[in-house]
């Protein structure tokens, strides 16, 4: 087999697939202009959603769509340039959050997503990582009666549906759980399939740093382009050409701009999203009451408050905008505000502030797999939210894809699907 490859982008999916092509016996160089897990997957909640089993589908009915268009629904933000920008793909992801299609989606996406902790955890181990990782879950968390009553009914039907473990906490117990809320709240779900990490970037790093420590090659520069040559492919950057047989485009939301010199057009839909870091209470108050004991999704507000190393992490939702905010954005500050009204916080640690983008396809599932047109050219990108929980998944199937494994797990995920000339 051609056993030289390339992986461009050192976030979680690409530090992940070149590990498992490593594992395969391929020679990797693994490519970044940073180091690895400083981007997107450095800015995340820190969570492996292993009870995410169906994608996140754009909302359909009129109350929803409604909040949105008033801007009073924080969990998404835009403008109209936005909008306008990515008019074509959000209609074709709208059509596919349509209850059917949106159900055959989630089979293929859910079959991915059990598999996150299981291929995250030889990782963790291997790269000696397990201090950052807890195996307990996290809340889900309401205000009101009504929505806890709406999400409890889909709890339980996604636990008919794909076995996914969670409980139904009342008022009291949620009260007793986490004593740190300031104010009773309607109740939580807690899910007990997912892992949570306290600093996601730090777990990049560290299976970044176990791959170096197998042989692989990790190299610090700027893409300037691909080029087809004798070999198969010439890798063009800041530090040099690298002459390869294979390359894998992992560069999440950049890399339709990589492909496109080559003729590719990949719909992505780029989701903004933010992070602030807070300080935890004064040092003498008592941390069984002001600190969290997991991690929270606030409904209602569509914020995460994330115990991270730094501090809680404050996260937000999605972020449609062509325009960059000035300041504080909208979303965050609310996002801070919910925060306050729960908890008993500090400052916000100094140059905290933190922008990045989710690439998310239309139709919900990454593309993962043979370019349509390149010998030798791989692609496995446009994990939207979950880049995080599913890079060792689909870094592990694309290095059997390309190591002559069967391919009945990846023809869902194939990218002929949305990479078009």
């Amino acid at each position: 087999m051609s056993n030289e490859v390339v992986v461009l982008g050192a976030g979680m999916v690409g530090t992940a697939t070149a590990l498992a092509l490593q594992a395969r016996g391929y020679d990797v160089v693994l490519l970044d202009r940073n180091e690895p897990g400083s981007e997107t997957s450095y800015g995340n909640a820190g969570v492996i959603q292993g009870e995410a089993c169906e994608p996140y589908a754009l909302p359909r009915d009129i109350a929803t769509l409604w909040r949105i268009a008033r801007k009073t629904d924080n969990s998404v933000d835009w403008d109209l340039p936005g909008l306008w920008r990515l008019a074509p793909s959000l209609f074709t992801y709208w059509r596919n959050s349509a209850p059917a299609r949106h159900r055959r989606t989630s089979l293929a996406y859910a079959a991915l997503i059990r598999r996150a902790t299981r291929d995250h955890a030889g990782w963790i181990a291997a790269s000696a990582s397990e201090a950052l990782i807890r195996r307990e879950g996290y809340r889900l968390i309401f205000r009101d009666s009504a929505s806890f009553e709406v999400q409890a009914r889909k709890a339980e039907k996604w636990r008919a549906l794909y076995g996914i473990g969670y409980d139904r906490e009342d008022s009291a117990a949620l009260a007793i759980a986490e004593p740190a809320l300031r104010r009773p709240l309607a109740g939580a779900i807690r899910w007990h399939d997912a892992w949570t990490c306290s600093d996601p970037g730090a777990l990049v790093k560290a299976y970044a740093a176990y791959f170096g420590r197998r042989g692989g090659s990790l190299v610090k520069a700027d893409l300037c382009g691909l080029e087809q040559s004798g070999r198969g492919w010439r890798v063009l950057s800041s530090a040099g050409p690298i002459e390869t047989e294979n390359v894998v485009v992992a560069l999440g939301p950049w890399s339709p701009q990589a492909l496109e010199p080559l003729g590719y057009r990949v719909s992505l839909i780029r989701k903004r999203g933010y992070h602030m870091h807070v300080e935890y209470p004064r040092a003498d108050a008592d941390p069984s009451n002001t600190r969290l004991n997991l991690l929270l999704i606030d409904a209602a507000i569509g914020a995460v408050y994330a115990p991270m190393r730094a501090g809680l992490r404050v996260a937000t939702g999605a972020d449609l905008s062509a325009i960059e905010p000035d300041g504080m954005p909208r979303q965050l500050e609310r996002a801070y505000a919910a925060a306050r009204d729960l908890l008993d916080l500090g400052a916000p640690v100094a140059n905290s502030r933190w922008a990045g983008m989710r690439p998310c396809t239309p139709d919900m599932l990454p593309l993962v797999g043979a370019a349509p047109r390149h010998r030798g050219l791989w692609f496995n990108f446009g994990h939207g939210h979950q880049g995080f929980t599913l890079g060792p998944t689909t870094g592990n199937l694309l290095a059997g894809v390309m190591a002559g494994d069967s391919v009945d797990d990846v023809l869902p995920l194939a990218p002929s699907r949305l990479a078009t000339a």
